[in-house]
């Protein structure tokens, strides 16, 4: 079956059949060669959508890490937050050491021990300070700084003052929360006296007196009592 049949030389048959066999090889060749190529072309996309994919994801988080950053340190912020700090500190210290109180936050009432006294007694008087704000507030009371008088019932005579006399004595710094009161005695020798301590002191003769109290600018009520 494989010798050539024809009325053409066998030679010519042969050489048909080389170049089919030829032609059939180089077509066979042609298709493996573009299947090849096909198929190089496919991983080479793949690889580089791959790679592209990768870097895409890669510069994804790099991206939001990029827009996220600032919102996460958010420098102003931290730097509200530092500056808060600092302002919390001086408010608590504010809060620990409370503003000095001022006159019109203050109430003064003056006391007599007894109605009446007899001659060569000491009468003893009371003072109470009172915080009638709502806020507290620190001030000094020290002795020097509560004038207690003892005057005539017409106001007229002014017969003793606590402060003639008194040269001071300690800062006593009291701090009262609203309400708060601050009380203090005081005993008065029952004689006369004149600023800066001139003069003489002399027994108070018997009668009638008002006793009042001052802080500040701030007086009280005058109390009344008996000498006999």
């Amino acid at each position: 079956m494989l010798e050539p049949t024809g009325p053409l030389p066998p030679e010519i048959y042969w050489r048909r059949r080389v170049f089919a066999i030829g032609a059939i090889v180089i077509a066979l060749a042609l298709v493996i060669w573009l299947a090849i190529m096909l198929l190089h072309g496919g991983g080479s996309s793949g690889s580089t959508a791959a790679a592209t994919s990768t870097s895409a994801n890669a510069a994804g988080p790099a991206a939001g890490s990029a827009t996220t950053t600032p919102a996460a340190t958010s420098t102003p912020d931290a730097a509200a937050s530092a500056s808060a700090t600092p302002s919390g500190t001086v408010n608590a210290t504010a809060a620990s050491a409370p503003a000095a109180c001022p006159d019109q936050s203050l109430a003064v009432k003056v006391t007599v021990g007894q109605p009446s006294y007899k001659a060569g007694d000491k009468p003893v008087f009371g003072i109470v300070i009172t915080n009638i704000s709502t806020m507290a507030c620190s001030r000094d009371m020290g002795s020097g700084l509560q004038q207690v008088s003892v005057q005539s019932l017409d106001g007229q005579r002014r017969l003793w003052t606590s402060t003639d006399c008194d040269q001071g004595g300690q800062p006593d710094v009291r701090t009262l929360n609203g309400g708060q009161q601050a009380a203090f005695t005081l005993t008065w020798s029952g004689t006369t006296s004149q600023a800066n301590c001139a003069g003489d002191r002399v027994p108070v003769p018997a009668g009638s007196y008002a006793v009042s109290a001052q802080f500040g600018s701030v007086r009280s009520s005058p109390e009344t009592f008996n000498i006999s």
